[in-house]
């Protein structure tokens, strides 16, 4: 496999990571004040998983740019 299609693979399955704690922060948020406490943490899981996607996102567009 090539490294286009690699980083291709690795952006869907960031995407979906990304989308998973996105919904996880926004089904946190529809129940509060319940599980209040869990805030920080669902939102820096969120955080992290769309700051690895972007960064993916940048690598491929640089690589299918260099092409």
């Amino acid at each position: 496999m090539s490294d286009l299609e690699e980083l291709k693979k690795k952006v869907r399955k960031l995407q979906s990571r990304a989308a998973t704690a996105k919904m996880e922060l926004h089904d946190l948020a529809e129940d509060l004040p319940v599980n209040w406490s869990e805030i920080k943490a669902v939102a820096e899981k969120t955080f992290d998983a769309f700051a690895q996607l972007d960064a993916a996102k940048r690598e491929l567009s640089a690589l299918e740019n260099s092409r």
